[in-house]
């Protein structure tokens, strides 16, 4: 049992090593929104809630994360127990509606404070990992083709990543397609290579832009229509061969089900953010694997709060399509003492009790938005 006595928030901006193109916005700057869980018997948790541009993804900011934490998340649960993060979402869910977001970092924070307690991983709170590497990607957008070549050459020899994702859907079709198939022309036929529309195409777009990335060689196409569109997107996953992953449209189980219902061939993505936590992710997760509807873990471009809280989530499933979780590797610093090991394609799970991370007092206060 954990009792909540306090919680605190931070706005933390860091920059990005590079312009980060995606088709809604262009990032120089990923802003946290960290969270510190204080529980009796002097337990505390971290979490983190991050979102790609302020609003131009999703309905909720960074801003409107730490507002509905500070207003409405913490009178509801400061001073209350929980015995874990089944009761936890309950309450929360019976009084505030979505807000995924920022119930997410309190679910993270509370898993964090509880394995710390019981000296054990989150990923053991979640069920158990049956592996502590993991495969992650990395994404190619700056938005030039030959940056783009040239950045993945160079992490292809240095061993780090060898699976690649383009971000596309910004420009008209024409260019959006030259760029993907020359990168893809570039690193060869045994690296594989994906890209994400971030729904940026109608039906008729994704037709014609499907039918020339099958033709190319790329290996799985994210997202390529709105979110609303869920007939679109089933017809597109059953007209083509090459797999269609389901993002923006596919948050929670309820989700999963109407997808799969309806005949949805291909993956599901994957984010704690949108689930509403790590626990409530693999309940989409457990959906997926009943219906035969393959997994990919997908990321906010979250610090190392999030993406390890993510990792340790997907370390107790299957994840057929690997992962994404490569947000730290884009921010110039981070708050947390150990850096991660990411080599070889994979990426290493934290051992210890809870996430299993450090923060960074130091850094946290640096980088936080006064």
């Amino acid at each position: 049992m954990l009792t909540i006595e306090s919680l605190t928030c931070w706005l933390v901006d860091i920059p990005t090593i590079r312009p980060h193109k995606l088709s809604m916005a262009t990032m120089g700057c990923q802003t946290l929104t960290i969270v510190r869980m204080q529980c009796a018997e002097g337990v505390v948790g971290w979490g983190e809630a991050t979102t790609i541009g302020g609003l131009s993804y999703g309905a909720e900011s960074p801003e409107a994360i730490r507002s509905a934490i500070e207003t409405y998340l913490s009178p509801l649960l400061c001073g209350q127990t929980f015995s874990g993060v089944a009761a936890l979402a309950e309450k929360m869910n019976a009084s505030v509606k979505g807000n995924t977001f920022a119930k997410s970092a309190l679910e993270t924070a509370f898993l964090d404070a509880q394995g710390k307690l019981l000296g054990l991983p989150v990923s053991a709170l979640l069920g158990g990992a049956i592996t502590d590497r993991l495969p992650v990607l990395w994404t190619l957008a700056s938005g030039d083709t030959d940056k783009d070549i040239e950045e993945g050459k160079r992490l292809l020899a240095e061993g780090r990543h060898d699976t690649f994702k383009l971000k596309i859907g910004a420009r008209d079709l024409k260019t959006d397609i030259r760029h993907a198939l020359a990168i893809k022309a570039a690193l060869g036929d045994e690296v594989s290579v994906r890209v994400d529309v971030n729904q940026a195409w109608d039906f008729t777009t994704a037709v014609k832009g499907m039918s020339q990335l099958q033709d190319g060689g790329i290996d799985l196409v994210e997202q390529p229509t709105p979110l609303w569109d869920r007939e679109g997107l089933i017809t597109l996953s059953q007209r083509f061969d090459v797999p269609i992953l389901a993002d923006e449209a596919v948050a929670t189980s309820h989700d999963g089900f109407a997808l799969a219902h309806g005949g949805f061939s291909g993956a599901y993505a994957l984010k704690i953010a949108k689930a509403g936590g790590p626990a409530q992710a693999l309940k989409l997760a457990h959906v997926a694997q009943a219906a035969g509807v393959a997994l990919y873990g997908g990321t906010m471009l979250e610090g190392s709060l999030g993406t390890v809280a993510s990792l340790h989530a997907w370390s107790t499933v299957k994840m057929q399509w690997g992962t994404e979780m490569f947000g730290p590797l884009l921010l110039k610093d981070d708050i947390v003492v150990t850096p991660f090991d990411f080599r070889q394609g994979q990426v290493s799970l934290p051992q210890g009790p809870g996430l299993g991370v450090e923060i960074d007092l130091d850094k946290l206060r640096y980088y936080a938005r006064h």
